[in-house]
């Protein structure tokens, strides 16, 4: 797709090393900044799923030498299910809210880099990674600016009359325009706990903590931010 320099087609070895080095910077770029964002796959997981990558693909090309009856393309089709593993350990399943996608798919993404570097198109895998971090970073804000951010928040709170607490609950969910996600209410220490969660604004969220009080005591409200 591109013409490698003359001087990286006349010394494999030094082709492999600038192949790898590329493959760390790429990975690194955009390991960077999921490390910065305080994500499952940070700097050392995607430098390194990018290296294995190239590598592979490297090693693919090298067992085939051309030969007949040979498919490069086997090994490196390999490389998806390996990924898939581990993108499905950084989705993380909580109260049924799924969370990582987008540390999965930025997975994907570093190993299709690396499968790009190991081919030899540096030029792609340099504008992927640079568009890569332009996804990650700038469509994030502009996210935040346009999109107003809902989360599931949950709540706990002890009650000794819970038919009560829900008459007066509903009222403010209405009011709210929300609706229960879960709902549910067992004994505790002579009281009655009641827990539910809503899918609400932090705006939202401020005000239903403002009010909860008056229902009942020790009121407790959890979220799980999104670890994209």
């Amino acid at each position: 797709m591109y013409a490698l320099p003359a001087i990286l087609e006349s010394h494999p070895l030094l082709l492999i090393v600038v192949k790898l080095l590329v493959a760390m910077m790429c990975g690194g770029a955009i390991g960077l900044e999921r490390e910065l964002s305080r994500k499952p796959a940070g700097l050392r997981t995607n430098i390194l799923i990018c290296i294995a990558a190239t590598l592979l693909t490297i090693t693919s090309r090298h067992l085939s030498g051309g030969a007949p009856y040979t498919d490069p393309a086997r090994l490196i089709s390999q490389i998806l299910p390996g990924i898939g593993f581990i993108g499905a350990g950084v989705i993380i399943q909580a109260r049924g809210s799924v969370q990582g996608l987008t540390t999965a798919a930025t997975i994907l993404v570093i190993a299709a880099i690396g499968v790009t570097i190991g081919e030899g198109t540096f030029a792609a895998a340099l504008l992927t990674t640079i568009l890569i971090i332009f996804v990650l970073v700038l469509l994030r804000r502009v996210e935040g600016a346009i999109v107003r951010r809902r989360e599931r928040y949950h709540y706990t709170l002890k009650t000794s009359d819970p038919a009560a607490m829900l008459s007066e609950l509903l009222p403010l969910l209405d009011r709210e325009r929300l609706r229960f996600e879960e709902f549910g209410v067992k004994e505790s220490a002579g009281a009655h706990e009641v827990s539910f969660s809503v899918v609400t604004s932090r705006e939202g969220n401020a005000r239903l903590v403002k009010h909860l009080p008056q229902l009942g005591t020790e009121l407790r409200a959890t979220t799980h931010e999104g670890a994209d």
